[in-house]
């Protein structure tokens, strides 16, 4: 047990935090950086959609509960089963995300994709779509750093590890983090 726990210790010590070419010199200026991209979009009222597969589909879920909830945006769900199923069984799996985000996303728009890998065909066709809208993107990936979500992603958030458990950890951690800070500012709006 205390050698996992030191490990998610130093996978998420070593986290780099992206924005285009540059690399937060510090965790915490990492998430300052994620704080300040959600305020944005919180301020301008714009959509907020979280997707993600497998564990990453439950932390996208949770997150698009938290924060509108707790951070008090306007965040839309992917994950209707009957849409989800339409969407797969009728433009193949590969756009479950990217059908819907079709309609939706508006430019301005903030799309958070989580994938472990970086390298899932929903989430790049996802990306694709929002940034042809032009959206604004943010990623949370770990494996191999040159996966194809963090070459996508305006703000890239990346956990340097192979270990599922260990990186779907971390991108909660982080996420939790950012919505508590904004909620301990802005206090809860409902």
């Amino acid at each position: 047990m205390k050698s996992y726990i030191q490990r998610l210790i130093e996978k998420l010590r070593a986290t780099e935090f992206l924005q285009g070419c540059q690399t937060c010199s510090s965790y915490e200026d990492g998430v300052q950086l994620l704080v300040n991209a959600f305020t944005k979009y919180k301020q301008a009222g714009s959509q907020i959609f979280f997707i993600g597969n497998g564990g990453s589909a439950a932390i996208a879920s949770h997150m698009t509960a938290d924060f509108m909830k707790n951070g008090g945006m306007n965040t839309y769900s992917l994950y209707d089963n009957a849409v989800m199923t339409c969407m797969s069984n009728d433009y193949g799996y590969e756009n479950i995300f990217s059908r819907p985000l079709a309609f939706w996303a508006k430019q301005g728009d903030l799309l958070v994709a989580i994938s472990s890998s970086g390298n899932s065909s929903n989430i790049i066709s996802a990306i694709d779509t929002v940034k042809e809208k032009k959206g604004f993107v943010i990623t949370f990936t770990g494996f191999d750093s040159d996966n194809k979500a963090k070459q996508k992603g305006d703000i890239n958030v990346y956990v340097p590890c192979n270990k599922y458990g260990i990186v779907e950890s971390i991108h909660t951690i982080i996420l939790q983090q950012v919505v508590d800070t904004i909620l301990e500012r802005d206090g809860a709006k409902f």
